[in-house]
């Protein structure tokens, strides 16, 4: 992609007023194209939840629903019943607006139900018992009417006590973090580590009732004079609910370097709770989870299993977490020799692998462990109490973000303490040290050639993980007295997978969101149709299967899958340059999100979710000079030095947040508004220009493509969510917008000179064509698509019209056009979507039957591929599974949404 030359800036500047023929006044009319939705748009909206049970022992849950444009005005209120008709109390607020001011987005947060439940214009009702915050002393004492927890505002403790009713169920809720200063890399050596408490620096309420209500705590982890580990919090709170939810997210800002052994490396980070224990040993249960809805379920000083016999009735109690009778009304050979039963204080659990827990406990500190059991994949899930009342606890994808650990410490004791660890201390220290030693890479010429044999992009000291984040959900319970067997395995469901409410795909069509036309339900009426749902089907199911048999996963990896396959050693290429970890590189992150629009499908909507917790947090800086930035492709996710819009793109967090109105997905997306001012950091093609280039706030080389769509996307849903900078975020996308369309040759130009401080691009005094085969693979199209129907702009739509038409034209179709031809390309498959949607908006049926053409016989898949995995196993593998060597996640994102765009569009003109 060639810049525009520098000497050009003068000229270009001169003519910028070019683009005033067809602009307007930023702010002074509504910019608005698609039409308002007639009265038929207000029909009631049924949600169901993603999987069977309902809402079961979780808090509550929260979704979001779209609108079409003018149905609701921005005051409007809604209703909640279920199937036979009754109320279901409901919390309302608004998401995203349309830009007639009309709601586009409602989130909709309930605390109870089962089963359908259906939503419409109205009056809200009440809960019988509302969730309110009081602010009032020097602390925040939240209650849902069953429980209150009491919220710190300063020092170490975040959550001073959980009560409910008058009995206090845990309290001294606080961070820890354990930091070992060196690592050794042999087997001598004395191992030192240090504790790091979290400490508070600001307290936010962010909702308050009735039916839910949003605490923030931001603070870092501190140790005398030493603060660093930045971490944010919110507690989630429900009315009614007997629970709480804790999303939990730290950005790593410490020092580790390459070949050094000292740096900060965590050793172990958690979140600790104490429980005070009022019931006698006997009457103290422990519960912990083990495969499933396997439960450990024994008392602190266990009656079964004795040399005498307590009595039947004893014995079956006291497994069920039932308070005993007095113990004078046992066998006495028992109720005398009490004193000499072991007490059992101590319980860790402990998942180093996604491949294997061990279980153990011992009495008390000092005294030896012994085994308890273990297995394959533990729950992450927890209880300590008694007959009076307990904590029950649990870490969401346990396994999945290994290695991961539960600790039950001094159960014996009036005070047991509980550990949720989501780093284990037992685990090797957290080592995010570059993988490799530069190899004499130290010039761009060096490092272009070994891009050329990797395919990893090196630069010295780029590959930090400095700024780079990572979130945990974690659930806890605040019990009345231990709870059965069934509540048990309902709070084990509930962590394991946290319900979710959902809009069903019509709504979603029929409102017009993310690109109106470019997904519909699936259609398998034809065999053309249900070929490619069949291939559809396969490629999503591969890659679950994958992630599965090839273990992506980890504290750090998990969410993400792999880039290209090694045919010769039968394994994805984890260890080779940009080959590697995939970053969401070709937007497999819109892959996965259509697919789930399209067809309501709760195990796309979970990869998908997982998916967008990774790419969203530790693909991208959060901290530090590329902050708003994120890394390309590569063995570490944050190892390759091209650090980019593209990759840190708002439009792939867009889904989860409007489907879901989660905040933490919010902060990201708020914090990309002024990742414009990264182009004055670092420049993208610092390593390829040919012309003299030095970042200038007044004209910064932007690329139309992966660059802008980056940067649109985020002023976008902040014009749409009215965010704190939305006027400004609306005047960039409008003023981009108009900047793109004036140049020469629009798209095509390639990328324009941009003023930081005014938000627009000069208009370029000669044409200049500069087409990537990238440009367009990042999210453009879907944007564009929603801008489209968002913004009355016809000279940007013909601009953009035009880069569709001619991208999968012939060299001489271009020529023609363009002076000049696009030079080599690729990704035509990927680019019929393209094809499909300009044809649809102009009408060109010659377009569409292109766009057919390209997707069944240019690149990428084809109707010839063997659409089927071959069995792998030993010797030639590490573990037995399949492979579909042919298969590269390039090709499945681009095939994916260019199959799922195409049907929606252009279905009715299949060959």
């Amino acid at each position: 992609m060639s810049p525009i030359p520098r000497r050009s800036l003068l000229k270009a500047a001169a003519v910028a007023g070019a683009a005033a023929q067809f602009s307007w006044a930023l702010g002074a009319k509504d910019a608005q194209a698609a039409p308002r939705a007639d009265a038929s748009d207000a029909d009631p909206v049924t949600l169901d939840w993603l999987e069977d049970g309902g809402l079961g022992a979780a808090p509550g849950s929260t979704v979001g629903v779209p609108w079409p444009k003018g149905v609701y005005e921005a005051d409007q209120t809604f209703a909640l019943t279920d199937a036979d008709g009754r109320a279901v109390p409901v919390q309302t607020w608004p998401l995203a607006y349309w830009p007639d001011g009309s709601l586009k987005w409602t989130a909709h947060a309930v605390s109870s139900g089962s089963g359908k439940l259906i939503l419409a214009a109205g009056q809200a009702a009440a809960p019988d018992k509302k969730v309110t915050v009081d602010r009032s002393g020097g602390t925040v004492d939240v209650s849902t009417g069953v429980i209150t927890v009491r919220i710190g505002r300063d020092g170490s403790t975040l959550v001073k006590s959980v009560r409910r009713g008058s009995t206090e169920i845990a309290r001294n809720g606080r961070l820890v973090l354990i930091r070992q200063p060196e690592i050794e890399d042999d087997d001598q050596g004395t191992v030192r580590t240090e504790r790091f408490d979290g400490a508070i620096g600001e307290v936010t309420v962010e909702q308050d009732g009735p039916v839910r209500a949003v605490v923030r705590i931001d603070g870092k982890h501190r140790k005398g004079n030493r603060s660093w580990l930045p971490f944010s919090i919110r507690l989630y709170f429900y009315a009614g609910a007997d629970s709480f939810r804790m999303v939990h997210t730290i950005t790593y800002d410490g020092t580790q370097e390459p070949g050094k052994a000292s740096g900060d490396f965590i050793r172990g980070l958690g979140v600790r709770f104490s429980v005070p224990l009022r019931d006698a040993a006997y009457d103290r249960h422990i519960r912990i989870g083990g495969e499933g809805k396997g439960l450990l379920r024994e008392a602190v000083k266990g009656i079964t299993g004795l040399r005498r016999d307590p009595g039947a009735a004893v014995q079956a109690a006291q497994y069920a977490g039932q308070k005993l009778p007095d113990p004078s009304t046992w066998d006495q050979r028992v109720t005398t020799r009490l004193q000499y039963i072991p007490e059992w204080g101590d319980y860790t659990l402990a998942q180093l692998s996604a491949d294997g827990f061990t279980l153990r406990k011992r009495t008390k500190k000092g005294y030896g462990w012994i085994g308890a059991g273990g297995g394959r994949r533990a729950s992450g899930f927890g209880y300590v109490g008694g007959a009076s009342g307990g904590l029950s606890f649990g870490l969401r994808d346990f396994w999945e973000k290994h290695p991961a650990q539960l600790d039950i410490r001094d159960a014996h004791t009036d005070e047991a303490e509980v550990t949720l660890w989501l780093w284990s201390p037992e685990a090797q220290p957290m080592d995010l040290r570059f993988y490799h030693d530069g190899m004499g890479q130290d010039t761009y010429a060096e490092q272009l050639e070994g891009l050329n044999i990797t395919y990893e992009d090196y630069e010295p000291e780029f590959g930090t993980p400095y700024g780079i984040a990572r979130t945990s959900e974690l659930l806890f319970w605040a019990n009345e007295s231990t709870p059965s067997a069934d509540v048990l395995a309902q709070q084990v469901e509930a962590v394991r997978t946290l319900p979710q409410l959902a809009a069903p795909p019509k709504q979603l069509i029929r409102a017009k969101v993310f690109g109106p036309g470019l997904y519909s339900e699936p259609d398998r009426s034809t065999p053309a149709k249900a070929k490619i749902e069949d291939h559809l089907d396969f490629l999503f199911t591969y890659y679950k299967d994958q992630v599965e048999q090839r273990r992506w996963y980890g504290f750090w990896d998990y969410g993400d899958i792999m880039h290209t396959y090694d045919t010769v050693r039968h394994v994805w290429r984890y260890d080779i340059g940009g080959y590697a970890w995939d970053n969401s590189e070709l937007s497999p992150d819109l892959w996965l999100w259509y697919a789930y629009l399209r067809s309501g499908r709760a195990d796309i909507f979970r990869f998908a979710e997982a998916m967008t917790r990774h790419t969203g947090e530790v693909d991208v800086y959060h901290l530090g000079k590329w902050a708003g930035l994120g890394t390309r492709h590569g063995v570490q996710h944050y190892a390759d030095s091209a650090k980019q819009q593209r990759i840190a793109n708002t439009t792939y967090r867009r889904f989860y947040y409007f489907l879901t109105a989660d905040e933490r997905v919010g902060d990201l997306m708020h914090a990309n508004v002024d990742s414009d001012e990264t182009f004055l950091v670092l420049d993208p093609l610092r390593k390829v220009r040919t012309d003299p280039y030095t970042p200038d706030r007044h004209a910064l080389s932007i690329g139309f493509g992966t660059d802008w769509s980056g940067l649109v996307s985020a002023w976008l849903t902040e014009w749409e969510r009215k965010g704190p900078k939305w006027e400004k975020a609306k005047a960039r996308v409008l003023s981009t917008m108009e900047g793109i369309a004036a140049q020469p040759n629009g798209f095509v130009q390639g990328s324009g000179l941009y003023d930081l401080d005014t938000g627009k691009f000069a208009v370029a005094s000669a044409p200049v064509v500069s087409v990537s085969h990238l440009s367009a693979v990042f999210g453009l199209n879907e944007l564009c698509a929603e801008l489209i129907d968002l913004v009355d702009m016809p000279k940007f739509n013909d601009a953009y019209f035009d880069y569709c038409r001619y991208f999968n034209a012939t060299k001489a179709e271009q020529k023609a056009r363009y002076g000049s031809d696009f030079g080599t390309l690729l990704l035509f498959q990927g680019h019929s979507r393209l094809d499909a949607y300009a044809a649809v908006r102009t009408g060109d049926a010659a377009l569409a039957k292109r766009a057919w053409t390209k997707f069944y016989g240019s690149d990428g898949y084809t109707e010839s591929s063997p659409w089927k995995t071959e069995a792998v196993s030993g010797p030639m593998a590490l573990v037995a599974g399949s492979e579909a060597s042919w298969v590269s996640s390039n090709d499945t994102a681009l095939y994916g949404l260019a199959a799922i765009e195409n049907l929606a569009l252009l279905g009715d003109k299949m060959p």
